[in-house]
């Protein structure tokens, strides 16, 4: 009997890149308080933040989240088109997963760059946030260049 979760790769991988994003918003939304108080004990920026803070984590998820969506991106092209079924494991498979999980990164990477109260360095999560946005588009770019290689191969 096999303990094998099922489903592709890929699917495996959106499906952790979905719970991981509803932990990210979940997060975000209870840290809210925390981030209240933190302003109200503001840091001034001459003196740099160091370590994980609150306003960290969700960007530097948010950059592995874009960070796996580069890597899918590179297997999609390293696997080419999959044949013409395009089944588990095939490149089209990972290409979809590239292109979600940098639209998921660029986008949440967005949003946390236009919500950070500080610059780089005052523990608000500037630099993932950014990280994430650049990571996501290189994805998202690996993703359509692996379709657009699959969809040319399926017309052979």
């Amino acid at each position: 009997m096999s303990t094998r979760t099922p489903g592709t790769p890929a699917r495996r991988v959106l499906a952790t890149t979905a719970a991981a994003s509803t932990a990210v918003l979940a997060g975000w939304a209870a840290a809210a308080p925390a981030a209240a108080q933190a302003a109200a004990q503001a840091v001034t920026a001459s003196t740099p933040v160091t370590g994980m803070t609150p306003g960290r984590l969700g960007p530097t998820v948010v950059a592995v989240v874009a960070l796996a969506g580069v890597v899918a991106g590179g297997l999609a092209l390293r696997r080419g088109a999959g044949g013409r079924t395009g089944g588990p494991g095939s490149g089209r498979a990972w290409a979809v997963a590239a292109v979600a999980l940098g639209l998921v990164g660029a986008g949440l990477g967005a949003f946390y760059a236009a919500t950070a109260d500080g610059g780089l360095g005052t523990g608000n999560g500037l630099g993932g946030a950014v990280v994430g946005v650049v990571l996501g588009v290189v994805a998202i770019a690996l993703g359509a260049r692996a379709l657009v290689r699959a969809r040319e191969g399926s017309r052979v």
